[in-house]
């Protein structure tokens, strides 16, 4: 698979709040069905993958989750857990889940409204939804690459797959960021 020529690490669009590479994630917990929550605290000691999402349903929203599910198997590659969010319940998520076959988690971001988005810089106050916004964490909590994408384009996964590359590459010589699992 071809990837991206770009630095990984500085691929930030022009989003002046958009959280960047080197500041720590903030830590959430969002519903992933009625039942069941999942925070990003419980996936420290692996690489993370945040795509925000504008709604379930859209043409474009429905592509890029597909394509992020064909995927899976190259993201666990890296050991990279998946995670996608957008501002729709918990009910919207599972069917959009269950209609396109999704093998991810799905979290809500729906109540307080778009909360994770504000703390991630991605959520669009006029529209009331998440960006089309990507971020690699790395296994210690830290952004190691963000990217915010036109909301009209699918940003594909090249993106993601050279931060995960660039980032075994920078754990492989420089050893695991302390966590409490070994990244490998």
């Amino acid at each position: 698979m071809s990837t991206s020529n770009t630095n990984p690490q500085t691929e930030s669009k022009s989003h002046n709040s958009v959280l960047n590479p080197g500041n720590q994630a903030p830590e959430f917990t969002l519903r992933c069905t009625p039942d069941q929550s999942v925070s990003l605290s419980e996936l420290r000691g692996q690489p993370v993958v945040l795509a925000f999402y504008p709604a379930d349903w859209s043409p474009v929203c429905s592509d890029q989750m597909t394509l992020y599910n064909e995927m899976l198997d190259e993201f666990q590659e890296f050991q990279a857990e998946l995670l996608g969010i957008s501002v729709d319940g918990v009910w919207c998520h599972a069917a959009f889940a269950k209609q396109n076959k999704l093998h991810f988690p799905l979290l809500a971001d729906f109540e307080p409204k778009g909360a994770v988005a504000r703390a991630y810089g991605v959520y669009n106050e006029k529209e009331g939804t998440c960006e089309r916004a990507l971020f690699v964490i790395d296994p210690a909590g830290t952004i190691h690459w963000s990217y915010v994408s036109p909301i009209g384009v699918n940003p594909g996964a090249n993106g993601i797959l050279s931060a995960l590359e660039d980032l075994k590459t920078k754990i492989d010589l420089t050893g695991p960021p302390k966590s409490k699992r070994e990244y490998r």
